[in-house]
């Protein structure tokens, strides 16, 4: 039986996961439905040979999980919430990215 991830350990892997473009494209398209690697590979554009190890990955870090589904195996988020912090997350960016208000919003970097 699965244990849940605490503390900074789940906002961790979820930052990890989101980090590298494919990776979270991969959550993108888990969030509207579950998909086999075939379906996420052309859904993605990208060559089969280039994603295997990316649902594994996040599957090893708790994020998806497998469901069986015949001879193939399905992908799917592994909790519902995290397609909504997706959602809540890609909403908070394009906030930030129109915000005019800050002295600072017309120069580049942060720091």
């Amino acid at each position: 039986m699965p244990t849940a991830a605490s503390g900074i350990e789940a906002p961790a892997r979820f930052g990890r996961a989101l980090a590298a473009p494919i990776r979270c494209r991969v959550l993108l398209v888990l969030r509207e439905a579950p998909a086999c690697p075939a379906d996420l590979a052309d859904r993605l554009g990208i060559s089969r040979t280039r994603l295997p190890n990316r649902p594994a990955c996040l599957r090893d870090w708790g994020l998806v999980v497998t469901v069986p589904d015949g001879r193939r195996t399905r992908y799917a988020l592994a909790d519902a919430r995290l397609g909504r912090a997706l959602d809540d997350l890609r909403t908070a960016v394009v906030a930030v990215g129109t915000d005019r208000t800050r002295v600072d919003a017309g120069t580049k970097g942060c720091c």
